[in-house]
């Protein structure tokens, strides 16, 4: 076997059937080693939008992301979505096609330090080793995969990636992380706190998310106590939405933490149940006193935008089952029933016609097992109070470094990965404008995924900051681009939404369709204001 071929049996051992990228030159062996090996290499238009359809087929399969770049620009161009990987917890397999050492000592073109720039955001970064390769890559799965997971760079010379190979070793287990925190005096605190405790709320994030069986856990957990659960916005649905213990998930909507927060300030127990803040906003900094938090994590806590007067690196499961009982008469003034009642009047959609009707429309006949993905802007912090997520992983982001654009390339890696699940994407005009060559890409693979794009002309949410800091208009404004004509020039269905009552049924055709769906839905310029 070639270094490419162990590289590609490993991959498809762990799980992987879908890597994405451009090729060049110095990544063909390696293509041709993942076809042989049954992992399908999906083209797209940008090694960016490659990544996120990566991201999709991860939520899809569980097994990790595989993002394909050639050498230089196209290293380049996906920077970003690895920056993206490291901070929303991705476990991303990033490889480059690499200059042989020998020659770059002499020759320059697109050559520079793959590995430099990639070590800022990945957990590690390597460069392929003859004699190595098993070891290199079963590492390379086995760090992005493990704690907290994350993105891992693999530098892949041309004359290594061909080389023939020592037989490659047995792949050795993935560690075990600690179960449950140990026994003493820490711990029995932590146990007298909650049976002491009569307003305690649970605040759940990513390590939930992240964690086999996490979170059955965690809703086991909860409908033992009677415990509230608040989550964060990437950790939607580890309780259902619909749950009467959930409160939804928070962080993007300045209108909803203005309700939320308080419950914060009145619990006297805050159970962070795998709650990592690199999505929240900056009100969510020190939102309780130290004393009333036990924090169960994957990872220790190095950002200090929350403290915790008792912590534990554990499973999540294995924390929560350790605390034991909690007392009696839990909220016996109704304030997290109040608080889910305010919250659902404060997003109840108001007027004639705007983006919080469509939503409404729309998600009235999205499948029960539809995933959806949405885009950064004044949208998403609106569609995120209309998702009522069922399931883990039913509405997919970027979260922590919010990028735009990549709505529609989750979506589409995650109908590839799983093509029986209906996939919808929501964007802003803005962010689709970003990505308009993926059209082709969903042109060719076929998938009848449905982009919806609110169209107001503007970057709405940067255009409202700047009105309320009494700014002038600037670099918000752009013209009227037909989506629903491109589409069908790209060889899909166009549909243009105008008012109430149309919304709703042209998703239900949509979804019905052979082919991809572009839909967009004309909205009030500043349709936003008041709404989120």
């Amino acid at each position: 076997m070639n270094a490419a071929d162990i590289i590609a049996s490993r991959l498809h051992a762990a799980g992987v059937r879908h890597a994405f990228g451009i090729p060049g030159g110095e990544v063909l062996t390696l293509i041709d080693a993942l076809e042989r090996a049954g992992i399908r290499f999906e083209l797209a238009r940008h090694e960016n939008a490659a990544g996120f359809m990566a991201e999709g087929a991860w939520h899809a399969t569980g097994a990790p992301g595989v993002l394909v770049a050639t050498v230089g620009p196209g290293v380049a161009n996906a920077f970003n979505v690895v920056a993206n990987a490291e901070q929303d917890r991705v476990p991303l397999i990033v490889i480059s096609g690499m200059v042989d050492p020998a020659v770059a000592m002499s020759y320059t073109h697109q050559v520079f330090d793959h590995g430099a720039v990639f070590r800022q955001v990945c957990k590690a970064s390597f460069t392929a080793a003859d004699g190595a390769i098993d070891v290199m890559i079963e590492k390379a799965i086995r760090i992005a995969q493990s704690g907290r997971p994350g993105p891992v760079h693999i530098d892949l010379p041309i004359r290594v990636a061909g080389a023939a190979q020592p037989a490659p070793r047995e792949a050795m287990p993935a560690a075990v992380a600690p179960s449950a925190p140990a026994g003493g005096p820490a711990l029995d605190r932590a146990r007298a706190m909650l049976a002491a405790a009569r307003r305690p709320v649970i605040l759940a994030g990513l390590d939930v998310l992240n964690e086999a069986g996490g979170p059955e856990a965690l809703r086991g957990f909860a409908e033992a106590q009677g415990i509230p659960v608040v989550t964060t916005y990437k950790a939607k649905g580890v309780l259902p939405e619909d749950h009467p213990l959930c409160l939804g998930g928070h962080g993007l909507s300045p209108k909803s933490d203005a309700i939320l927060l308080p419950l914060f300030e009145a619990a006297d127990l805050v159970i962070l149940a795998g709650y990592d803040p690199i999505e929240m906003r900056v009100g969510w900094r020190d939102p309780w006193e130290p004393g009333k938090a036990i924090e169960f994590a994957h990872a220790p806590n190095t950002h200090d935008m929350h403290r915790a007067g008792l912590s534990w690196l554990c499973s999540v499961a294995g924390g929560l089952a350790a605390l034991g009982p909690a007392g009696t008469d839990l909220w016996a003034c109704g304030t997290p029933g109040r608080v889910r009642a305010e919250l659902i009047e404060a997003f109840r959609p108001r007027g004639s016609w705007g983006p919080d009707h469509a939503m409404a429309e729309m998600l009235a006949v999205l499948p029960a097992d539809a995933v959806a993905s949405v885009d950064s802007g004044a949208h998403r912090i609106l569609l995120s109070q209309h998702f009522f997520a069922r399931r883990p992983r039913a509405l997919i982001q970027s979260t922590g470094l919010c990028t735009m654009g990549c709505a529609l390339p989750l979506a589409l890696g995650h109908r590839i990965a799983d093509p029986g699940r209906p996939a919808v994407a929501f964007m802003g005009d803005g962010c689709a404008e970003m990505v308009l060559g993926e059209l082709a890409t969903l042109r060719d693979s076929g998938a009848p995924v449905v982009v919806v794009v609110f169209v107001d002309r503007s970057l709405a949410l940067i255009e409202l900051k700047q009105r309320k800091e009494g700014l002038q208009n600037a670099g918000v404004d752009f013209g009227r681009t037909d989506f629903a004509g491109l589409a069908r020039l790209f060889g899909g269905i166009g549909v243009t939404v105008r008012g109430p009552g149309e919304a709703g049924p042209a998703l239900e055709d949509a979804l019905a369709a052979d082919r991809f769906t572009v839909i967009e839905v004309e909205i009030p310029r500043r349709a936003y204001d008041g709404l989120i």
